[in-house]
């Protein structure tokens, strides 16, 4: 009996050493499965399918209740920052990718601006004494002018009284009286031939006749028939069209590439395909306080008149090139608050954003001073969505970086 009973309990012992075996060696193949899969790669981290800052150190399901998704050490650069995507992915995220260049970028601002008077030709037409408007010859805004032609007729007690005693002095035989009369009625503005008419005739006109000085518009009418003006009155200005002035705005930061006598080209809507030749006559002294842009006149010939005041233009004008640097498509740069970036194509799916000191724009170029050498393979489309990414990565290898050195300290720091 006591046998049987030694048998039973050896039999038992024996059981449950084996169920203890089994557990051990099951839970070290599971780990060991869990550290490097079944491809045999080794395993970093597991991650949430949607959410890649959920991280763990082994499998299960994710805030979601998806399964976690390994993240392999072959598949992470050395590199903070460094993502790999699967060309897949690449493709159907549409990313293009153009390379870096180095060489001089023209200067060439293309900028818009409107058409004006050449105010070196614009006459102002104002009266010398008080009086009226008895006959307005031309009576409408952009009514054209030509030298010599009649303006307007003024009757102006004044000037009957100067007339008078022109003829007085005349009649008097004073020459020093004379002389004195006929230099009140120039003053006043009087002709030359209206006081020739005075000596011929000997009889005061009620009306004295204002003509243009030269061809021209009207390109201001201040008054109307019958009107009370003064020395103070604009009765009008006339202004040419055969050259005009187109008048530029120039942005802050490329204030300092415009300078007089450059060259410049105006497109206008209107005449499509065509293009004027032109000079930058003058850059204003300050910037525009609202728009902080940088005036720039620039004169152009108009012989036939196409070009008309007040047109709106598309202005192109031609700076002096820069020395050799390294340039890159403007679409790729990622403007930031305090850092800009672009995002550099590594090559078998691999990409990391790279912080770029940023020089000059030129057209569809911007430069580079640092960060970037010639030849670098640049994301243009897709970088963003590609720079989040890299971004997270980024920052998740700095929140492992306390971790990682504290294990590594000497026990005598600690």
């Amino acid at each position: 009996m006591r046998t049987e009973i030694t048998i039973a309990a050896v039999l038992i012992a024996a059981l449950l050493a084996g169920i203890t075996i089994g557990r051990w060696t099951s839970s070290d193949s599971e780990m060991n499965m869990g550290a490097t899969g079944t491809t045999g790669r080794d395993i970093l981290y597991w991650v949430a399918p949607m959410d890649p800052n959920y991280r763990r150190d082994e499998a299960g399901k994710s805030p979601m209740g998806m399964d976690l998704v390994p993240v392999y050490a072959d598949e992470v650069d050395a590199v903070p920052g460094t993502v790999k995507i699967d060309p897949t992915i690449v493709n159907n995220l549409g990313v293009r990718t153009a390379l870096a260049e180095i060489g001089p970028l023209s200067r060439r601002i293309e900028t818009v601006g409107n058409i004006n008077y050449d105010e070196d030709t614009l006459l102002h037409v104002h009266t010398r004494v008080d009086g009226w408007i008895e006959k307005l010859a031309t009576t409408a805004t952009g009514d054209p002018v030509k030298k010599g032609q009649l303006l307007f007729e003024l009757y102006s007690p004044t000037l009957v009284n100067a007339q008078q005693e022109y003829l007085a002095a005349r009649r008097s035989n004073n020459s020093v009286l004379r002389s004195a009369s006929r230099d009140r009625l120039v003053a006043l503005g009087v002709t030359t031939s209206e006081i020739t008419r005075l000596d011929k005739e000997r009889t005061a006109s009620q009306r004295v006749r204002v003509y243009a000085e030269a061809d021209g518009v009207i390109a201001h009418l201040g008054v109307r028939e019958g009107i009370f003006v003064t020395p103070a009155t604009e009765v009008m200005s006339v202004a040419r069209l055969d050259r005009v002035w187109v008048i530029a705005e120039v942005f802050e930061r490329q204030a300092a590439w415009v300078e007089p006598g450059q060259h410049a080209e105006v497109e206008l809507d209107y005449v499509p395909g065509k293009r004027w030749q032109g000079t930058v006559d003058y850059v204003y002294p300050e910037l525009d306080a609202k728009t902080r842009t940088l005036k720039v006149r620039i004169r152009f010939d108009n012989e036939d008149e196409v070009l008309r005041p007040n047109m709106f233009a598309r202005v192109t004008l031609f700076a002096a090139e820069t020395e050799p640097v390294v340039h890159v498509p403007r679409e790729a740069l990622i403007r930031g608050g305090s850092v800009n970036r672009v995002v550099l194509a590594l090559g078998e799916g691999r990409f990391r954003a790279q912080s770029v000191e940023v020089g000059i724009e030129s057209g569809s170029r911007v430069a580079i001073l640092e960060g970037v050498s010639a030849g670098d393979r640049i994301v243009t489309s897709g970088q963003f969505l590609i720079d989040s990414e890299s971004n997270i990565e980024a920052a998740l290898s700095r929140m492992d970086e306390p971790a990682d050195q504290n294990e590594h300290q000497p026990e005598s720091a600690q």
